[in-house]
This record gives C-alpha cells, sequence and structure tokens, in this order.
C-alpha cells in the first residue's frame, strides 16, 4: 500500500478547502494544485469526476530531508488526492512517506518517513 485515505461528505471543493485548513494546522503549505479533470478536458476532451493533486510541504521537515539526502527533492512534495466518487462521495487520499521513502533504499530516512506520516495521519484524522 502506498497511501491511506478517508471517504467524506461534501463537495469536492468544500473538502479540498478542509484538506487545506487540516494541513495547515500541522505546519503543511499547498506547493501546487493540480486540476487533472481540467487538465484531461483541455488535453483530451475527456470529461471525468472531479479528481485533484494537491503538493503538500512541511517546510521544516522538507528542510530536514534535502539535508540528509540532497536528491529527495523527487520524492517532494508529499501528494494529497481529493477525488469525486461515482457516489458522490470524496476521498481524500494520503501519499505514504514512509513507502516513498523506501525507495531510497535509506534505513536512517525511516524516522524522518515515520514523523510525515503521523503527521499526514493526524492530518486525516482531523477531517
Amino acid at each position: 500500500m502506498y497511501g491511506f485515505f478517508k471517504t467524506l461528505d461534501g463537495t469536492v471543493d468544500d473538502v479540498k478547502a478542509a484538506v487545506v485548513n487540516a494541513l495547515a494546522e500541522e505546519g503543511f503549505g499547498v506547493l501546487s494544485e493540480i486540476d487533472v479533470k481540467a487538465t484531461l478536458k483541455k488535453k483530451l476532451g475527456i470529461d471525468r469526476l472531479p479528481y485533484i493533486i494537491l503538493g503538500a510541504c512541511q517546510p521544516a521537515l522538507a528542510n530536514q530531508a534535502i539535508e540528509a539526502e540532497p536528491d529527495i527533492g523527487l520524492l517532494l512534495p508529499c501528494n494529497v488526492l481529493v477525488r469525486e466518487e461515482v457516489d458522490g462521495s470524496v476521498s481524500v487520499g494520503f501519499i505514504d512517506p514512509e513507502a516513498m521513502l523506501s525507495v531510497t533504499g535509506r534505513d536512517d530516512l525511516k524516522p524522518f518517513a515515520n514523523e510525515v506520516r503521523n503527521l499526514l495521519e493526524r492530518v486525516r484524522d482531523r477531517l
């Protein structure tokens, strides 16, 4: 498993706002937002349900990671997915930093990955 999820009621916009607020309460900012639905419509003419990828970053932890492994930027930021399901519910998915950082093969990064995962789980639990 490379992520963990929570399903919520509400609109995608309302859930996205709640996610951004919960991330901020744990010290994360959103560096990027990719509206996959709009991009696929514009580039391919495909209609799909709302699907938004947020690039979340906790600056102090990102700095620690970069200090420990300069190439870690290839794995940053932490992606958070907000998507509408067919039944109208909204799923929020969080990348599992432990799974993501395991590709480095560096055991010394495991405590860092665990800390980030704990923060993201607290974000999930706030929703």
